[in-house]
């Protein structure tokens, strides 16, 4: 039998006990990284996952957003935009201020990337309270766009990021839950 995508993801998928922390278990995707076959069904499967609604533009979260997000949006053949931390673009920006459970955390992206009515695809590699994904969609709708969905690789179940994001109205694609 053939291995599913979400099957060959988990085979790949690095557990990393007490990262960075005591406590945690780190779901490190470099070894995905490391094989482009495995790199290419990956796509393959978020291009699956997301037909039907229109896309207007893809907008990676730092920094493993970027991995597949750039890719992502060269498929689709739409802008990627990329969303940061306070401080780390260098032009005129807009910035979301939210909570973290250790503290509070700012993301940015530039002010002229997005047009009022856009659909935009909010990417990240991994879904885990939801809440950086939360705050791109505020800086998605502070500038007039929408979101159009949600993809990650990986959803960590158990933290209920899902529900964070159930607002904002999007469907939600991951590859892979634990």
């Amino acid at each position: 039998m053939i291995p599913t995508l979400e099957q060959r993801l988990k085979a790949a998928v690095r557990d990393v006990p007490d990262f960075p922390k005591p406590g945690i278990l780190f779901r490190d995707i470099t070894p995905v990284l490391e094989d482009p076959v495995l790199c290419h069904a990956v796509l393959d499967g978020f291009m699956d996952a997301l037909k039907g609604g229109p896309i207007d533009a893809v907008a990676g979260v730092e920094s493993r957003g970027f991995l597949f997000g750039l890719p992502l949006a060269m498929r689709l053949g739409v802008p990627f935009i990329t969303v940061r931390k306070k401080g780390k673009l260098p032009y005129r920006t807009v910035s979301y201020s939210y909570d973290l459970e250790y503290g509070s955390a700012a993301i940015e992206m530039h002010e002229d990337v997005l047009k009022p009515g856009m659909n935009v695809l909010v990417h990240d590699d991994l879904l885990a309270t939801g809440g950086t994904a939360a705050a791109t969609a505020e800086l998605i709708h502070m500038q007039g766009a929408r979101t159009a969905g949600f993809a990650f690789l990986i959803e960590l179940s158990f933290l209920a990021g899902v529900d964070r994001l159930k607002p904002y109205g999007a469907g939600i694609t991951r590859l892979v839950t634990y």
